[in-house]
């Protein structure tokens, strides 16, 4: 293998020097080009696959965050949580094979009704703006749990705001 690659710098060598044009008459294209080689198993280069990293799965990505938090008592998504809905609205846009499901949760303050309502409300807000965004309604299921999966023990507002949410699931 060696021989050949050793033959083949030299017969490109020899070609480069037997070229009858002056240096000005060569174009740019011309002096950039390689000369044309043969390429056999040994000689080609190792090719790598691009791989395609699926932006749900990107920690880098808006995408990877899929809760919405909420201040007590409030359905309505705030400022800061938009653009992670809207995103999500724009990706199920664009993968329409895709479907999700918003789960709407609410603290344990209030009664067992009253928080499944409004863990309702969450959901069907977070679906709404993602059909804004370009989601079709079908893609997107809600439910409410309520108070019933808190993500976080406790009984103060820490963790209270933890549990005030909506889950983006696919």
């Amino acid at each position: 293998m060696n021989k050949l690659i050793i033959s083949l710098a030299m017969s490109s060598m020899l070609v480069a020097c037997a070229s009858s044009k002056s240096p000005e008459a060569e174009t740019p294209a011309e002096s950039v080009a390689e000369p044309a080689v043969e390429k056999t198993a040994e000689t080609k280069p190792a090719t790598t696959a691009a791989v395609e990293v699926d932006p749900l799965n990107d920690a880098a990505s808006i995408l990877s965050k899929r809760s919405v938090y909420y201040p007590f008592d409030v359905s309505v998504v705030q400022g800061n949580d938009k653009r992670v809905v809207q995103a999500h609205g724009k990706y199920l846009a664009e993968h329409a094979n895709r479907n999700v499901r918003v789960e709407g949760h609410a603290d344990e303050r209030g009664s067992n009704e009253y928080n499944l309502g409004l863990g309702q409300r969450r959901a069907d807000g977070v679906k709404k703006m993602m059909v804004l965004g370009g989601a079709r309604s079908s893609q997107i299921d809600t439910i409410s749990y309520g108070e019933e999966r808190p993500r976080a023990s406790g009984h103060n507002e820490s963790a209270w705001s933890q549990n005030r949410r909506s889950d983006i699931k696919y």
